[in-house]
């Protein structure tokens, strides 16, 4: 992909974040990377969506962090993508929110739980939580200690990243990834959608009963009709999608 499409799909990404309810005023980001380049692309700080224009969008050294294109300051969550990407190499795009349902999984330090087959579609787990970041690494390196507390919930697991492509941050909010930056800001919808739906339905039940959790075989076989080599979801054969 080109310099200039990668900036196109970023571009759009971004715009679909107030389109799908994501977003209060400028409460999100999406990025893409360009690893033959060794190059991401971001959304800059502040700016709001209806103002945002593809000549806005700032390309940032992989590497080292460095501004390498734009006018613009990149977002304040700079960092944190970068931290991502370097840990997950199969991760093309990122996305950050402050999605109202999922931040509130967030604020209370509870992972998203896997309660029925539409979470599993896209999760093939819980959407976890990061335990608080200490004085230390608030005080110095905070964004890119962010993305470093999302990788050691992980273990650095890149099977476990690409299975379950979210996490949230304790006291924040969500971060998701995928293969493109499009992909990544889909898996945001999802796992905002998601957490919505495990709200209502914990709702549903008597106070202090947890929700009885879905037989694994069921959850199994939506996530695999999705993904990995025996997918049947969809009809885009030609290009692998599903």
């Amino acid at each position: 992909m080109s310099l200039k499409s990668l900036r196109q799909e970023v571009l759009a990404a971004n715009l679909r974040i107030p389109e799908a309810g994501l977003a209060t005023l400028t409460w999100g980001n999406v990025s893409g990377v360009d690893r033959e380049a060794g190059v991401f692309v971001i959304k800059p700080s502040g700016v709001s969506y209806a103002d945002l224009t593809e000549e806005d969008l700032v390309v940032v050294g992989l590497e080292d962090g460095r501004v390498l294109e734009g006018r613009l300051r990149p977002s304040t969550d700079t960092e944190t993508h970068r931290c991502l990407y370097r840990a997950f190499p199969s991760v093309g795009g990122v996305t950050h929110t402050h999605s109202v349902h999922a931040v509130a999984f967030a604020q209370a330090r509870c992972p998203i739980p896997v309660l029925g087959t539409t979470h599993a579609d896209t999760f093939n787990g819980a959407i976890p939580v990061t335990e608080d970041l200490t004085a230390e690494q608030c005080a110095r390196d905070y964004e890119y200690n962010t993305g470093q507390v999302i990788v050691s919930l992980l273990e650095g697991d890149a099977s476990r990243a690409e299975a379950v492509p979210g996490a949230l941050v304790s006291r924040h909010g969500p971060f998701t990834w995928g293969a493109t930056a499009m992909a990544s800001l889909e898996n945001a919808i999802v796992c905002e959608a998601v957490a919505e739906m495990a709200l209502h339905t914990m709702a549903l039940r008597p106070a202090g009963l947890t929700p009885s959790a879905p037989p694994p075989h069921l959850l199994d076989r939506h996530y695999t009709r999705k993904h990995g080599p025996d997918a049947y979801y969809g009809n885009d054969a030609v290009t692998g999608a599903h």
